[in-house]
């Protein structure tokens, strides 16, 4: 990730990211999904940022919106491809199952949540047979997948303004 390439202050209120080792065949599915993702398919005010392993350089890209959408892969035991949708609040929220590159995303969140800046969380994870190592292409199963995240995404970021919408008034 080159975060000279992202603003992090900008007029969006949600972000979705996308998190994995681009090098790790089916690991790296969150950056898959952000690097072949049609963002015009998305209301306005959404950022999208490819976070690789990018750990705590993500902090002020995260605490700097609304509402984070989180894309990863997970080794749960599930049929590869299966996408499950998590609403974390706490680092022990994650699944334990998430990958390597993972811890650092849930000291993260123990950071920001002691600092009182965590955003509002939803994790997307599909789920993963193996990790590959200096393999770059995914399975089909994950390929598909990323087909059918793409719409269950734009549903729960129309749930989100909705929401937002109530509150409002």
């Amino acid at each position: 990730m080159d975060t000279a390439d992202f603003p992090i202050f900008d007029e969006n209120d949600i972000l979705i990211l996308g998190i994995g080792n681009y090098l790790m065949g089916d690991e790296g599915v969150g950056v898959h999904f952000i690097k072949n993702l049609d963002e015009s398919s998305f209301p306005p005010r959404i950022s999208f940022i490819d976070g690789g392993t990018g750990g705590f350089a993500l902090i002020p890209f995260i605490e700097n919106h609304q509402t984070v959408i989180l894309v990863d892969a997970t080794r749960d035991g599930k049929t590869p491809g299966s996408i499950t949708l998590l609403k974390p609040k706490f680092s022990n929220d994650f699944p334990i199952s998430l990958s390597g590159h993972n811890f650092g995303l849930k000291d993260m969140v123990d950071i920001m949540s002691l600092q009182g800046k965590l955003p509002e969380i939803y994790l997307f994870t599909i789920s993963i047979e193996k990790i590959e190592p200096m393999k770059i292409g995914l399975s089909p199963e994950i390929e598909n997948a990323i087909g059918e995240l793409t719409p269950k995404i734009i549903k729960l970021v129309g749930e989100i303004r909705e929401k937002q919408t109530r509150e409002i008034d």
